[in-house]
């Protein structure tokens, strides 16, 4: 019988740490629902002590989400370590995940300390961390690049102090997979209490080798892998979640292994992660990716046509991708709305379905007919739409051309209801709009990034607007949809204004209840 593999989901900690990727607490709550409907074992929520928002966060979903172990990180600090506990008072299964840099590298130019001083500090981090939780996982930052004799030494102390799961991760995605494997065997081979830890692998994309170098480590004993949704992350990113799991069920022949997952949600989940971070994923990306199953050339359309299996080694339905075609319109009812919705993986209440169903059949008055892509735009602007206290897009008319000058009137309704309406000038339309907007949400901001896509193909498409702005030094995304891409912009921008207030109503309410 195939042995599990613990799947190990750090979207919600490295995930939003690629830049420009901020969450709202709402947003992380939801995702972190999802990845419980996924069926990771572990989720890593957050870094407590990085901020009082963070701590506050990691503690809702620590009070909602029961099934899977909620990690939370901590540096060998106690006051780290400290914040774990208390982001993780109300876990159902709790566990602290402490890190101190171990390679050479990193001693000299960051911490500036000394091998057996870090081992001291590491050693009492453990233990303190072990006094709140049973559960303590351990990780020597940068481990591909420190000496493998230390590494041993480093672990086994790690492990007599508490440690019950051990990381070893390639921090900087500096490992190729042969390397990578041998050093994992290596541990098992000269870590003489070895067998009282679960050996995990947190893998970077730096030369793109994550997903392949976690399956080399599974392959030579690690049993714990660290991922994200959409490989997200860091600089170039994580070990991808979806990869990594499809190669394991893929491959189960050759590797042996198999994991927890519902892999029919990939495909819902990645869409959820791409929205929430205004991160699009490229078409040609593996697993999730627009094109990943589809097929262009006549010789493999001819063999598709004969026998899927020719050029699909997975279908897209075993990734929660449907594999039949209902072409929706404007003769479609509400039931056939409902029917595509669930098969695509959407739990819409009655309540949101009134609201979605309306913005469907208004599309399909300007559409010949509505895509799949379409609808997963539909649902996720009604998401964005229909959050608390937030500022509200009524009306948005522009005007443009040569010699004319661009003019825009908007009319926001506020989070007290009041209706707000402002004109403006800009150097183009979608300036105008921004600056109307401005005029109503007197929020100071900087805009860094405005990005306009396709949703389907054609000249009647939807426009998806993803757009970045920044304020008191943090960055916030917006994105917005709709077949006029003057109206999708400006959907953007409110929706990152709203986040951004929100992130400063939040920081403002978690200080006045801690008393500061």
């Amino acid at each position: 019988m195939a042995e599990k593999i613990t799947i190990f989901d750090t979207t919600l900690r490295d995930g939003e740490q690629s830049a420009g990727a901020g969450l709202s607490w709402d947003e992380k709550l939801e995702i972190a629902r999802q990845l419980e409907r996924l069926g990771v074992d572990v989720i890593e929520a957050g870094f407590p002590a990085s901020s009082p928002g963070n701590l506050a966060t990691v503690q809702q979903i620590t009070r909602e989400i029961r099934s899977p172990v909620i990690a939370a990180l901590a540096r060998c600090v106690p006051g780290d370590i400290d914040a774990a506990r208390d982001a993780l008072k109300d876990a159902a299964k709790p566990r602290i995940h402490v890190f101190i840099s171990s390679s050479d590298i990193h001693l000299t130019h960051q911490l500036r300390t000394s091998p057996e001083e870090m081992m001291d500090q590491a050693i009492q981090s453990v233990e303190r961390a072990k006094q709140y939780s049973d559960d303590v996982e351990f990780s020597p930052m940068d481990a591909t690049r420190t000496d493998w004799d230390f590494i041993y030494r480093l672990v086994k102390a790690a492990i007599d102090a508490g440690a019950t799961t051990i990381n070893i991760p390639d921090t900087v995605g500096y490992a190729v997979p042969e390397e990578f494997g041998e050093l994992i065997k290596s541990v098992f081979t000269n870590v003489p209490n070895i067998n009282k830890a679960v050996v995990s692998v947190h893998c970077h994309n730096d030369l793109g080798l994550a997903s392949a170098n976690s399956l080399s480590a599974i392959q030579n004993g690690a049993r714990q892998i660290e991922v994200c949704v959409n490989g997200i992350g860091e600089r170039a990113g994580n070990a991808s979640l979806e990869e990594v799991v499809m190669a394991i069920k893929t491959r189960e022949d050759l590797l042996g292994f198999k994991t927890g997952i519902d892999t029919k949600q990939i495909h819902r989940t990645s869409r959820l992660v791409s929205d929430f971070t205004g991160f699009t994923i490229q078409p040609n990306k593996a697993i999730v990716g627009l094109n990943a199953f589809r097929h262009e050339s006549g010789i493999h359309q001819d063999a598709m046509i004969k026998a899927p299996i020719t050029f699909e080694i997975m279908t897209p339905e075993s990734v929660g991708v449907p594999g039949s075609s209902l072409v929706l319109g404007r003769q479609s009812g509400r039931h056939a709305l409902e029917t595509r919705l669930s098969e695509l993986g959407y739990e819409v209440s009655k309540e949101d379905m009134v609201r979605v169903y309306t913005a469907f059949t208004d599309l399909a008055d300007k559409k010949e007919s509505v895509t799949d892509r379409d609808l997963e735009a539909l649902v996720s602007e009604d998401r964005r739409t229909t959050k608390e206290e937030q500022y509200v897009l009524e009306h948005v008319q522009a005007l443009s051309g040569a010699p004319a000058v661009p003019t825009a009137t908007v009319r926001i309704t506020d989070p007290e209801g009041k209706e707000h309406t402002s004109s403006s000038v800009g150097t183009g339309p979608v300036d105008a709009v921004y600056q109307a907007i401005s005029e109503i949400v007197t929020v100071s901001n900087r805009l860094v990034e405005y990005r306009v896509e396709a949703v389907t193909e054609g000249l009647d498409s939807m426009a998806d607007v993803t757009i970045r702005i920044e304020g008191d030094g943090t960055t916030y995304v917006g994105r917005g949809a709709d077949t006029d891409i003057v109206v999708a912009s400006a959907r953007a921008y409110v929706d990152a204004l709203n986040r951004l207030i929100a992130v400063k109503n939040r920081a403002t309410s978690v200080i006045k209840d801690s008393g500061k």
